[in-house]
């Protein structure tokens, strides 16, 4: 009988020992399934916020893009005669919202439309590259060709200076306020020369080049006076062809004074004395008394904020940057 449960024991332990075995595994089997399922939701709960964020992206790109502010005319139009306005306003450069690209996309609209019975540039601007504003001078001059009896009115606003009057001067006519600032009919370009400061800073300049000149205009070497003197003739000529658009412009209006084309900028009432303004007034009172048709239509083009937002983000710093170490090009004023 002893035997039996000493033959009885071992066989006992093993089978406990057995079931808490497959007890465990079970528990570990339990466990694993749990845990696998809490990392799948986790896994899924992540991208369904990546999808929820990429969607709300896409619906916010859309929102941007098709509104009625991305790129399109201020107004659209009536289907009544109306005149048409554009607005030109802030620095004229490339990129910028006065860009040649967006004032002749803006002229193109205006004098495509048959309801339009004049187009009136409100300017308010300092004005800026000579190249943007000659775009904008000749595709002025060619739309008065292939549109005679659609006449253009300059209008200025707080200023028109440079660039701005460069523009205005391809109008039928121009008008200001009295107090308006009109011409700065001249060319800069400006920098800096830090060669002292490397000198007392211990620090030398490398410059590599082929090409005697290629790096002339570098404000950290010392400027030399055949350098200069070059620059000066390239200034002059943009000078020459800002005088010369401003004469075929404007013709006989023009009175002659020494300082006409010195850069010195008038007032609309001394404007209006030599010549370089037709009259003073404001952009509805033309729309209203010379034109004769007070209903006036925006069609200023105008970039989306996004496309606003993303041009300005790219291009301020290194415009900047340029301007401040004399490597911009030259710019009316």
């Amino acid at each position: 009988m002893q035997q039996d449960q000493w033959t009885d024991g071992p066989m006992i332990e093993r089978s406990q020992a057995k079931a808490q075995k497959e007890d465990r595994k079970a528990w570990e089997l339990l466990e694993k399934s749990l845990l696998a399922s809490v990392q799948e939701q986790r896994r899924s709960r992540r991208w369904g916020i990546f999808f929820k964020s990429l969607t709300f992206l896409y619906l916010l790109g859309a929102l941007f893009l098709f509104s009625p502010f991305a790129g399109l005319e201020g107004t659209a139009a009536t289907g009544k005669p109306h005149t048409a306005l554009i607005e030109v306003r802030g620095t004229i450069a490339d990129r910028q919202e006065a860009s040649a690209d967006n004032l002749v996309t803006s002229l193109r609209r205006a004098f495509k439309d048959e309801q339009t019975q004049a187009v009136v540039l409100r300017i308010n601007s300092p004005g800026g590259s000579p190249v943007q504003a000659g775009y904008v001078y000749d595709e002025i001059k060619r739309l008065r060709t292939l549109h005679p009896d659609t006449r253009l009115y300059a209008v200025i606003a707080d200023i028109g200076a440079s660039g701005a009057y460069y523009i205005a001067a391809a109008a039928d006519e121009i008008y200001a306020d009295k107090a308006s600032l009109v011409g700065s009919i001249g060319v800069t370009a400006a920098g800096f020369g830090f060669v002292e400061t490397l000198d007392k800073l211990g620090v030398e300049r490398r410059t590599y080049t082929a090409g005697e000149h290629k790096a002339f205009l570098d404000p950290f070497q010392p400027e030399r006076a055949d350098e200069r003197a070059f620059w000066q003739t390239v200034l002059e000529t943009t000078h020459q062809q800002f005088i010369d658009q401003v004469r075929q412009g404007r013709g006989e209006r023009l009175k002659e004074h020494p300082d006409l084309f010195s850069g010195l900028v008038w007032s609309g009432e001394q404007a209006l004395e030599l010549g370089l303004v037709d009259g003073l007034s404001s952009a509805s009172a033309v729309a209203r008394e010379v034109v004769g048709t007070e209903e006036l239509v925006d069609f200023t083009y105008r970039e989306s904020p996004f496309q606003r937002f993303s041009r300005q983000l790219g291009t301020s710093i290194g415009n900047s940057l340029a301007t401040h170490l004399g490597l911009a090009a030259p710019a009316l004023r």
